[in-house]
């Protein structure tokens, strides 16, 4: 993947309010939802995804910074700690030419030194004799060969199912399956998937699955939740309004007298559990004042202001 602040558009020494913002701004601009026409905005949207998993936490972004992680999230090999390999009697110059080298390898020059700095021995044979080097079965730990990306999907997409195309860094492009229910932090393997080294099996692909910000939808658990907009006249003098769900919008009735802040629930309407219930869906109302001066209305709150005070604040004061 691209370095993630080149994808956010963000400097490197950007506030983490700011790479927040960006992340909203490309997000929304990108989203396939609003881009149903064009086949690459899946793409884009799972890049600006992938870059604010990075940067967008805190630890992730300074590891980045400091060179530890790479644009994937991968550890990245840091090398010796003086930036060279350990000093070992001879090492330099057995493999330079040096006054301390064997004359070539062919008298043993070579396998003397490996023997000295990985069985333990003293001299140049050590106490233990000569060891065997390799990958399988070896002195030797295997290459880590696994892949890990992260895949963002909508809210919807993690519900229903879907299939969508991912680029790994070695260039290969491959079609996935992501499941019906799936949750954030969710990873699936691709067994075989991953990059490939002579004498080793292929790696493995893990893809963890993240959800992006819905425009109106908060998960909250298994639960979804929404602030419901109601107009004045529909809080005063109760109302239905229709409300959205997960598979379409439905008409809410809305009480006489009805506050900001009063929550409403739809059971079932939430995230589907596999063999389990599904979770349920609330709505909180916000009541909204018209846009704009309204003399009218500026004159009836005055009146009833006048004529009828009330303070809904009294049980906050001492």
């Amino acid at each position: 993947m691209r370095d993630p602040y080149e994808v956010l558009g963000v400097q490197r020494g950007a506030s983490a309010a700011a790479i927040k913002s960006a992340y909203r701004k490309l997000a929304k601009k990108h989203h396939p939802d609003n881009n149903r026409d064009d086949p690459k905005a899946a793409n884009r949207f799972s890049e600006v995804n992938s870059a604010n998993e990075i940067i967008g936490d805190e630890d992730k972004r300074k590891a980045f910074d400091r060179g530890e992680i790479d644009a994937d999230g991968k550890p990245k090999f840091q090398g010796f700690p003086s930036g060279r390999a350990p000093s070992q009697p001879g090492f330099e110059n057995a493999f330079r030419g040096g006054p301390g080298a064997q004359q070539g390898f062919g008298g043993g020059g070579f396998e003397d030194i490996l023997n000295s700095m990985f069985a333990g021995g003293g001299g140049p044979r050590g106490a233990r004799g000569p060891q065997n080097f390799g990958f399988e079965g070896g002195g030797m730990a295997a290459p880590d060969l696994d892949i890990a990306v992260t895949m963002a999907v909508t809210l919807e997409e993690s519900v229903q199912g879907t299939e969508k195309r991912v680029r790994l860094s070695t260039g290969k492009e491959l079609n996935v399956k992501i499941p019906a229910s799936v949750t954030a932090g969710q990873q699936i393997r691709l067994k075989g998937q991953g990059e490939t080294a002579p004498g080793h099996r292929p790696g493995d692909l893990m893809i963890t699955v993240s959800i992006a910000p819905h425009a109106f939808f908060k998960i909250d658990g298994s639960d979804l939740r929404v602030e419901l907009p109601v107009t004045l006249y529909e809080a005063v003098l109760g109302a239905k309004v229709r409300a959205p769900t997960l598979s379409g919008a439905v008409e809410l009735s809305i009480p006489k007298n009805t506050s900001s802040g009063r929550i409403f629930r739809l059971k079932g309407k939430g995230l589907p559990k596999p063999g389990g219930t599904p979770g349920d869906l609330y709505f909180t109302t916000r009541v909204m004042l018209p846009d704009g001066h309204d003399a009218e209305l500026e004159a009836l709150m005055q009146k009833w202001r006048d004529d009828r005070p009330y303070n809904p604040r009294s049980d906050l004061e001492r």
